[in-house]
């Protein structure tokens, strides 16, 4: 991420929280995400999908009690690119509250 820009993937509310949840977890689950986020699997997809094209989330499907559940988490790009965006997003808050 360039230090004069936000990471626009990331910068959208909704994805911003989906990093923010991901980040101290290994993995969490769609359904918790949704939750959390207070969002339909539809609007929940779409922004998953925007991570993943990004290579910033991966998804892990896996079968439990004949239902299959799907598992997010932040690749290692995705770790450092919201970590660099919190930065940034930081740095502007430091200078304004001076």
């Amino acid at each position: 991420m360039n230090d004069t820009q936000f990471d626009s993937i990331i910068h959208a509310p909704n994805r911003l929280q989906i990093c923010a949840l991901l980040s101290p977890l290994e993995d969490a689950e769609f359904q918790f995400i949704r939750d959390q986020l207070g969002v339909s699997d539809s609007v929940l997809s779409k922004h998953v999908k925007q991570l993943e094209d990004a290579g910033y989330v991966k998804q892990r499907k896996e079968n439990a009690n004949g239902r299959q559940r799907t598992w997010l988490y932040l690749t290692e790009a995705g770790r450092k690119a919201f970590k660099g965006h919190v930065a940034k997003l930081m740095r502007i808050v430091d200078s304004t509250v001076r």
